[in-house]
């Protein structure tokens, strides 16, 4: 692994551990707001009043200002896949909030996490593509996406309880995938100036991207118990990203022959592992909310 890698993979855990702070706290302070004011005005207005949410998202900004710094020395193949392990740093943090020791269970599934993490990356060696592409490269993904997460919304809209916190928060994973994809060209564009930054559509599609990711997880975090909203998000994210990766950027992984049937073993390992740690660490901070 190159310096850059190294330190990518290092700012990438940062976020990770920046995100998981940010997500247990925006929950309980969610999941107080009364559910009919889901998705609306008076959703937004009452987190603002509270101190507790404005901590959350200081440290959510803080870990999007670290993946997009991880983003422009490392590709997406390796910095997303790396975010998976903000369920490692939610699971004590949540067990700490709610005054309890994390089980046997807990430690197993963190074991297969790290290994299938470091095997991925040891394995698949990540490549790094295009920084940026233009928008008729972006189409075919851009209708994927849009039909998606316009299907997810849909079903959101008409259910209710952990159907619909799973629904949105699908599509919070797919925009922040997206922001994840777009990111790493803006940082690019860094380098030629701030109109330069100002005057690309990507720039305003990541903050539609991000605004937009931002207000459904929230509706997310309200609608149901973290339990049912962290997993999704957080496989969803790496996942979506990745992908964009390897369509729209072209980076590629060097894995070869009987290797992509580890790769593939690996990745399936890395989402069922995140999917239980997920729903571990977030019964903690559930409990914790409705006892606040």
């Amino acid at each position: 692994m190159t310096a850059a890698a190294g330190a990518a993979a290092g700012l990438a855990l940062l976020a990770a551990a920046l995100f998981a702070l940010a997500s247990a706290v925006q929950q309980q302070t969610a999941a107080a707001v009364p559910d009919g004011r889901g998705g609306s005005l008076g959703l937004v207005a009452s987190l603002a009043r509270s101190p507790r949410w404005w901590a959350g998202t200081l440290a959510d900004t803080g870990g999007y200002v670290a993946q997009a710094a991880a983003l422009g020395l490392g590709s997406l193949l390796l910095v997303q896949p790396l975010l998976v392990t903000t369920v490692l740093f939610a699971l004590p943090l949540g067990a700490r909030w709610a005054g309890r020791r994390l089980r046997r269970a807990d430690w197993a599934w963190a074991g297969v996490l790290v290994v299938a993490l470091a095997a991925f990356v040891v394995t698949g060696e990540p490549t790094a593509g295009s920084d940026a592409a233009g928008w008729r490269h972006w189409l075919p993904a851009w209708g994927v996406l849009a039909a998606a997460g316009g299907g997810c919304l849909l079903g959101a809209a008409l259910r209710r309880g952990t159907p619909r916190a799973v629904l949105l928060a699908l599509t919070t994973g797919m925009a922040y995938g997206l922001a994840a994809a777009l990111t790493k060209g803006v940082v690019d564009l860094l380098d030629d100036g701030v109109i330069a930054v100002l005057t690309s559509w990507s720039t305003w599609l990541l903050a539609a991207a991000l605004l937009g990711g931002t207000l459904v997880q929230q509706a997310a975090f309200q609608a149901g118990p973290l339990g049912a909203s962290l997993p999704a998000a957080t496989v969803g994210e790496p996942v979506v990203g990745a992908a964009l990766g390897i369509t729209v950027l072209g980076e590629r992984l060097q894995a070869g022959g009987a290797e992509w049937v580890l790769v593939a073993v690996l990745v399936a390992a890395m989402v069922v592992a995140t999917t239980a740690l997920a729903r571990s660490s977030a019964a903690p901070a559930a409990a914790a909310a409705s006892a606040s």
